[in-house]
């Protein structure tokens, strides 16, 4: 494994993080495939809704900025409270920076709404992605003093993570494009990699973080994309069931996240 890492460094911080990070990820992909959604987006409603009306709820808007902008600042922050000494550390810190910044831009100028947020789902939210952020970054920071691994993957990285963000943020324009102003009423998205399957902005994200974890290197970043990629499956899986339970005329042969394959 030290062929393609660096070395866990001596930290019960990271080692603590690395364990949760995974866990709950995956948990939560468990979760999905189960039918037990986080209330936003178009399972909005699908718990239940007695439990659902004592809670906060905020517009899907300002849960996203809320959600995004903590590991954002974080991002930022990397710039000033670690040496950029090293070109992996800068590319790291430079990748999270603008992957959150992408998603604010996004939640601005791209999407659509029609659901809102619970407000204890935005705060788990925002407060995973911000240890995330923060502790990729610190993890990094830490195995500087480490010989570097044998097979370097930074700059495999760097070209995985701009095709994921790419290939994320066009889906993400093509589904803000499939209902005008006003219309709340959900349609079978198309264009793009839509009529293989229904969730290419989750595959591009996978690859995005896969990108994010080459560059890093570390085991952190590695289990948190392992985590992260089981979720999106679980949220891919359901989003298909989902509209195949609200549209006849879904085509069958698309896939939740991988073309011909799941």
């Amino acid at each position: 494994m030290l062929t393609y890492i660096f070395p866990p460094p001596p930290s019960l911080f990271i080692t603590a993080m690395t364990v949760i990070s995974f866990t709950s990820s995956s948990s939560l992909g468990l979760s999905e495939l189960r039918g037990k959604h986080l209330h936003y987006s178009k399972f909005w409603n699908s718990g239940s809704k007695t439990s659902a009306a004592k809670k906060i709820k905020l517009s899907s808007r300002t849960g996203m900025l809320i959600a995004y902008n903590p590991a954002f600042l974080a991002g930022v922050a990397s710039f000033v409270l670690y040496p950029q000494e090293n070109i992996r550390i800068l590319l790291l810190c430079s990748a999270l920076t603008i992957h959150f910044f992408k998603r604010i831009f996004e939640v601005l100028f791209v999407h659509n709404y029609s659901g809102g947020m619970n407000f204890d789902v935005v705060l788990a939210i925002s407060l995973s992605y911000f240890l995330s952020t923060a502790t990729v970054t610190y993890a990094q920071y830490l195995a500087q003093g480490f010989p570097e691994p044998s097979v370097d993957l930074k700059y495999l990285g760097c070209l995985l993570f701009l095709i994921g963000i790419s290939g994320n943020f066009y889906h993400h324009y093509l589904l803000s494009k499939i209902r005008s102003k006003g219309d709340k009423d959900y349609k079978i998205p198309k264009g793009g990699l839509f009529g293989l399957v229904i969730c290419p902005h989750y595959l591009f994200e996978i690859v995005g973080f896969v990108g994010i974890s080459l560059i890093s290197q570390t085991l952190y970043a590695f289990s948190f994309t392992i985590g992260s990629a089981l979720y999106l499956i679980g949220r891919s899986c359901a989003t298909r069931r989902w509209y195949l339970s609200k549209f006849d005329h879904f085509p069958k042969n698309v896939k939740a996240l991988i073309p011909f394959v799941l």
